[in-house]
């Protein structure tokens, strides 16, 4: 097969592309709408002509492509089903299971977190088990750091047992689907997933604790260190006629006007164009180092009993995602509103030992996996816990709408069920769902659109277009046969195993969605070279992009757990390694018997 000018366009903007996602230096947002600016001009500008024309237009089909509205609407439904609370009975029952049988509790936990995640995003799942593991870790003397890598991994192991399990799953379903293959429904796949997922579970239940180290949670003994102050100008302060705004830059970032008053019991509205009078009272939060600049910029004299802590006070870490907004910026460029009023009170880079404190950390510009420790009060980490993009490890936030558990878990079977029926496609039982949660008040309407993470959004729209530029120039076609003749004379069998292993190794340093929907045409046109049904390669493609072990950065889960485990990326290499060459030479076997 020869290359064609398009064909060879498309295969370098891929692999830069690729690239370009990769490095964490730049936010995925930005990176996948340059990579789709790029792509929808070029192919404006220069189209693929004749039967099969390409132009840059096509590549915005994404946008209303099925998969992508599915996850958005089964993100909405988790959404109901955290906001209820649903899940908090479990992790009661495995608290006190974790009390009278370590071993028994450990094995429940995993095969509990597999099963859950089959069903609903693992995001929520791994943030309400980490409390409870961290606990009853301290509790009965083991290392949190022997059980929470375990059970965040099983939460990966069974999102990959359905198709509504992982976004990815559904983007390969689709995929396939629309190169002409029949629809997968939820179940097709869930054989050779539940037993892949017991040989996996058997590792993390025996092996994975003897291999892990015990590592000190730096996060776990941190104590509130944000104090309240009540500061009062005299005739004196230099403050006196200046706006608020100016105060407050002369203050900096660390220091919060919680309330002004004038007199007796006037409240003042902090509005910035405020002009402060002598005998205004500031509340203000800080540490006390900061409330003692601010009391010197005041002009204020400040007595060490003046310093009070509220009864309200609680502490919750935020880990830095590439999908957060707090990635590549410092927390000076953050707008007013981003931390919900929190104030910022230490910070940990994976591999340190311990925390460093915000006024010695000058400002750090924050990366992906760094921990972010912020204190406030209940309602407002609640607030910021209602914030989709953040990964947040809170363990005092409240559960709402306790009543509508039963209805929102109902509602989530009949979800299941439905499209596993085949009585109606997961889009439609998905919005019937969202339908009936929104009905029911299980859900709100901020919520639900709080749950749809656009950066998400971005990155399977980009990831759909890159799709299609390789199929639609032949280029997909072409790696397809090029690998089909390097494998020549190689049994079937081991071409699959090989295409699992590309899949899984390439997924641990570009983002799953993105080779999963690059990978799953190339895997379709291997099976058309061989003669062979896609099927089992299709599902080489599925299994390999859910299968993140090495590195912290190849999940979202994964971020979470080291942070709150105090692991190293080293820690996910060797206890993630034996992982991988397991379950690829489990699933490289029973994908064979199974299909071929």
């Amino acid at each position: 097969m020869s290359l064609t000018p398009h064909a060879i366009a498309a295969i370098l903007l891929t692999i830069s592309a690729l690239i370009i996602i990769s490095r964490a230096r730049f936010a995925i947002e930005y990176s996948c709408a340059a990579i789709l600016i790029v792509l929808v001009a070029l192919f404006e500008l220069f189209p693929v002509t004749g039967p099969q024309a390409l132009r840059g237009s096509h590549f915005l089909a994404g946008f209303g492509n099925e998969a992508l509205i599915s996850i958005c609407l089964l993100l909405m439904l988790a959404k109901g089903i955290d906001a209820s609370g649903a899940l908090r009975p479990i992790g009661r029952l495995l608290r006190r299971l974790w009390q009278r049988n370590q071993s028994i509790a450990l094995l429940a936990t995993l095969v509990t977190a597999a099963f859950v995640s089959s069903f609903t995003n693992n995001t929520p799942i791994v943030v309400m088990l980490l409390p409870i593991l961290v606990g009853v870790a301290h509790s009965v003397d083991v290392a949190p750091s022997r059980i929470l890598m375990p059970a965040g991994f099983a939460t990966i192991i069974g999102g990959m047992s359905t198709t509504i399990g992982t976004s990815t799953n559904l983007l390969v379903v689709s995929v396939a689907a629309d190169l002409g293959m029949p629809r997968m429904q939820v179940f097709d796949f869930v054989v050779p997933a539940f037993l892949t997922a017991c040989i996996g579970i058997l590792y993390l239940w025996l092996m994975l604790p003897k291999l892990l180290p015990d590592r000190a949670t730096a996060l776990a003994s941190t104590d509130a260190r944000i104090f309240e102050s009540v500061l009062t100008l005299d005739n004196s302060s230099p403050m006196i006629g200046a706006k608020l705004s100016q105060v407050m830059r002369t203050l900096g970032e660390g220091i919060r006007i919680t309330r002004i008053r004038r007199g007796t019991d006037l409240e003042i509205v902090r509005l910035p164009t405020l002009i402060l009078q002598a005998g205004d009272q500031l509340s203000i939060r800080g540490t006390p180092e900061e409330i003692q600049t601010a009391s010197n910029a005041l002009g204020s004299v400040l007595s060490p009993g003046e310093l009070s802590r509220t009864n309200d006070e609680r502490i919750v870490e935020i880990v830095v995602t590439r999908n957060s907004p707090l990635h590549q910026k410092r927390l000076s460029q953050l707008p007013a509103d981003t931390l919900r009023g929190l104030s910022p009170i230490g910070w940990h880079r994976p591999g340190q030992r311990t925390i460093t404190q915000m006024e010695k950390a000058a400002d750090p510009l924050l990366r992906t996996g760094d921990v972010l420790l912020l204190q406030g009060q209940r309602e407002d980490i609640q607030k910021l816990a209602e914030t989709s993009n953040f990964l947040l490890l809170a363990r005092t936030i409240p559960v709402p709408r306790k009543a509508k558990v039963p209805v929102a878990l109902s509602i989530m079977a009949g979800v299941v069920i439905v499209a596993a029926l085949g009585i109606l496609p997961i889009s439609a039982s998905a919005l019937c769902g969202v339908g009936l949660m929104l009905i029911s008040r299980c859900l709100t309407w901020n919520e639900a659109w709080r749950a749809v993470d656009t950066r998400l959004t971005l990155v399977i729209v980009t990831s759909l277009a890159l799709g299609t530029m390789l199929v639609g120039t032949g280029a997909a076609a072409f790696i397809a046969h090029n690998f089909v003749v390097l494998v020549a004379g190689v049994p079937a069998p081991y071409v699959l195993s090989a295409l699992l292993l590309i899949t899984a190794l390439l997924t641990e340093v570009v983002t799953n969605n993105a080779i999963a929907v690059i990978a799953t045409p190339i895997a379709m046109s291997v099976a058309h070279e061989l003669g062979l049904p896609p099927t089992p390669f299709v599902l080489a493609v599925l299994f390999g992009a859910n299968m993140s072990y090495l590195t912290p950065i190849g999940y979202q889960t994964n971020l979470l757990v080291m942070s709150a485990g105090g692991y190293r990326f080293a820690d996910f290499f060797r206890g993630g390694l034996p992982l991988q060459i397991l379950l690829w030479l489990a699933l490289s076997f029973i994908l064979t018997i199974y299909y071929l």
